[in-house]
């Protein structure tokens, strides 16, 4: 038994020995065979940018050991392709012959490793003249304030507009950049956040001169007040004498609470138009607000209808 164990593993250190021999002499020979490089595309003018992807690997058909191939293939290192001057096909489309840069890429490959032949003759390129444009920031901004507080003013975002860089035919349809949602709840005090710019998904090979905008607003408590302010009216004919029963209308407005004190009776202007009641078949006027201070949030009038009697 003992025996047959030590011819077992025997025959096993000699099979692993014939093994070992047979795949040494078999790298050691060589080969001819196609190997796949990553490309590089380097020397593209400044004022061109790629419009597409091109062509991510090029097949070369080398002579060399088994030993290089191997090791060449546990590592296949980048090559460098010279676009720097380019043929012009049609159009944006330009290509470059790999053919007539075959020194280059013999020094670019691993050492032992024998350029014989390049499979593809022709790379093209899809380039488009590098354009900028000013283009507007789409705000999308959703805020949700305290009861009671709301913004004073307007939400500021800066800056309004940035820089776009890219292909010409994409740069032509850019209409504005959109932010990333900005989204707050409960808001009572003022605030300012950093927001990131989307990305368009359907133009490619663009850039930004900002990657963010800052959006900044005031936050106070509104209150509500309510002023007694007359109204006129006008473009009433010359044979006509206009009576209403109250000379003067309710406004009542919303305004924020350090500004309340700023609001009085002169802060509106109101009319009655007697034409817009005429044409309209009205038997009533309609207030309305033609001046208002830019410090109030919103009103309303009261009464929105004016019964009048004319005296001829």
């Amino acid at each position: 038994m003992k025996t047959n164990n030590k011819i077992s593993r025997t025959f096993l250190g000699f099979l692993m020995a014939s093994i070992l021999i047979w795949f040494l002499i078999t790298l050691s020979k060589e080969y001819i065979i196609t190997i796949s490089f990553p490309i590089d595309y380097t020397g593209i003018s400044k004022d061109k940018i790629l419009q597409t992807t091109p062509e991510k690997e090029l097949d070369i058909v080398v002579k060399a050991s088994g030993f290089k191939i191997l090791k060449t293939r546990l590592n296949t290192k980048q090559i460098t392709i010279n676009a720097a001057k380019l043929n012009s096909k049609k159009g944006a489309t330009y290509f470059v012959l790999p053919r007539t840069q075959k020194t280059s890429l013999q020094k670019q490959l691993p050492s032992g490793l024998v350029l014989q032949e390049i499979i593809k003759d022709t790379l093209y390129l899809d380039l488009g003249s590098l354009v900028t444009k000013k283009v507007a920031i789409k705000p999308n901004v959703n805020i949700k304030y305290h009861v009671g507080y709301d913004v004073s003013g307007d939400i500021k975002i800066q800056p309004d507009s940035i820089l776009v860089y890219g292909p010409e035919n994409y740069i032509s349809t850019l209409k504005n950049v959109e932010m990333k949602p900005l989204v707050l709840s409960d808001l009572k005090t003022d605030f300012e956040e950093n927001v990131a710019l989307k990305m368009p998904k359907d133009i490619k090979n663009l850039k930004f001169n900002k990657q963010e905008v800052t959006v900044t607003g005031k936050v106070e408590k509104f209150t509500e007040g309510t002023l007694m302010v007359p109204y006129k009216i006008i473009n009433v004919p010359e044979n006509l004498k206009i009576n209403t029963l109250s000379k003067k209308v309710s406004i009542v407005f919303i305004v924020g609470l350090s500004h309340f004190n700023k609001i009085t009776a002169n802060s509106f202007q109101v009319v009655c138009n007697y034409n817009t009641s005429q044409k309209n078949n009205l038997n009533y006027l309609v207030p309305k607000v033609i001046s208002k201070p830019d410090l109030i949030k919103s009103y309303k009038i009261i009464p929105n209808k004016i019964d009048f009697l004319i005296e001829k």
